[in-house]
């Protein structure tokens, strides 16, 4: 079989044998694609650049089973990202999120464009020194839309139980909306919800299918922490109740965090 070349982004790497690696590899054509990288651990290897986070052109031989890395071109790297934790803990959920929701060895059509793009704001954020709940919208924004491509897209539009349009009543604060993973969104604060939203987050999360990110007109960011974090809770359910264990890396964004919030001073967090 003739060498096949395809371009892609390094979701995963693993250690192989001594000094090879065991890539994961999101592309449009293929989908994931596993592939051995002979010799990539070794420093001065043609093929050490076959890293997570990195965007290459690859060309791959192999008729069956575990196919073989031959040559590589890099067309980026997104190592700025583990400049900061926040970035680097989004690109990861990020990441895991597309290795739960690609099927190896088939087309995935516009998941490696968008992941691609989400990548990018999150490196602009490093290089505009944007503030850290910046990365965290980011990262939920990006979420809807992955899990959208991948075909769990969430029912943002219509109450699960009695098919009426959700349409948040803005300013009314006793509305509630409640998701119910093995349905949907069902309008009301209903017993055993995994989250129950107000007409704010609803709005919030309605908007998140687009393609910008929701700002006020002098450019901030729409919502704060808190309610971002009640956005994360959403994905993470969905995943959950949809993709089994929801990704490890979720998590970890989760407690980057907590853990921001706890070393901020109380005088600054009461006047955000």
């Amino acid at each position: 079989m003739p060498e096949q070349g395809i371009e892609g982004l390094v979701l995963s790497s693993k250690p192989l044998g001594e000094n090879d690696r065991l890539l994961v590899v999101l592309s449009d054509s293929e989908g994931l694609l596993r592939l051995a990288a002979p010799g990539a651990r070794r420093p001065k290897s043609s093929l050490a650049a076959a890293v997570p986070l990195a965007h290459l052109r690859l060309q791959i031989g192999g008729r069956s089973g575990l196919r073989r890395l031959r040559q590589l071109q890099m067309v980026r790297h997104y190592g700025t990202l583990g400049q900061r934790l926040e970035t680097l803990a989004a690109a990861q959920a990020l990441s895991e999120l597309a290795l739960a929701l690609v099927p190896t060895g088939s087309p995935a059509p516009g998941m490696l464009g968008n992941l691609l793009m989400q990548l990018g704001r999150l490196e602009v954020l490093v290089s505009d020194a944007s503030p850290h709940l910046e990365a965290l919208a980011v990262a939920v924004q990006g979420g809807v839309h992955l899990l959208a491509l991948g075909g769990y897209a969430l029912p943002l539009q219509s109450c699960a139980r009695t098919g009426v349009a959700l349409e948040p009543p803005l300013g009314h604060w006793d509305w509630r909306c409640s998701l119910l993973p093995a349905e949907g969104l069902a309008i009301g604060a209903i017993a055993g919800a995994r989250v129950v939203l107000n007409a704010s987050e609803l709005a919030l999360l309605q908007r998140l299918p687009r393609p910008s990110l929701p700002r006020r007109r002098d450019g901030e960011l729409m919502g704060p922490q808190p309610v971002w974090l009640h956005l994360l809770d959403v994905i993470e359910s969905w995943c959950q109740e949809h993709l089994g264990p929801q990704p490890r890396a979720l998590r970890l964004l989760r407690g980057c965090y907590d853990n921001m919030a706890q070393q901020t001073p109380l005088s600054a967090r009461q006047q955000s």
